[in-house]
């Protein structure tokens, strides 16, 4: 799993999102970032947590933070789970695993018995310089907000 922790400088990543826009790390100098990793758009944990931190949105923002989501999907899908949840945060649409990859959120999971290598679902809150705050690796899905914002 990650061997990011906190007091790390966060890698410095560009991707695309579900708009097909650029998106870099550099682009939140000066904000805080919740950057949070999901295994698939539109499944029910994914939603659940996508739409905990879509209802609290207004918190994060009045707090510094920006929400940015990042899953190995296709711009087509993530732009789907944004229509059909409302979310109003961009999605990085990372194909590639270039983000998944430098994040080390990649790797062996294990669901009802069987082995495979998978998006771990973590959350990173990386401050105005770029440095990572907190690792959530034990993200309760229904109420990660507060896991977030405590």
């Amino acid at each position: 799993m990650t061997t990011l922790k906190i007091g790390d400088l966060a890698p410095n990543f560009e991707a695309l999102d579900q708009e097909g826009n650029c998106i870099k790390l550099s682009d939140y100098k000066g904000k805080k970032l919740v950057l949070f990793f999901y295994p698939k758009a539109s499944t029910p944990g994914c939603t659940m947590e996508a739409c905990n931190l879509r209802d609290n949105y207004q918190s994060f923002l009045a707090k510094g933070y920006d929400v940015l989501g990042v899953s190995a999907d296709s711009a087509k899908r993530q732009q789907n789970f944004i229509n059909k949840n409302e979310l109003p945060f961009p999605l990085l649409a990372d194909e590639e695993k270039t983000v998944i990859n430098a994040f080390g959120v990649w790797g062996p999971k294990k669901f009802m018995g069987r082995e495979y290598d998978g998006i771990h679902r973590v959350t990173f809150v990386i401050n105005e310089n770029g440095v990572i705050e907190e690792v959530i690796s034990k993200v309760k899905t229904k109420v990660h907000t507060s896991q977030i914002l405590m």
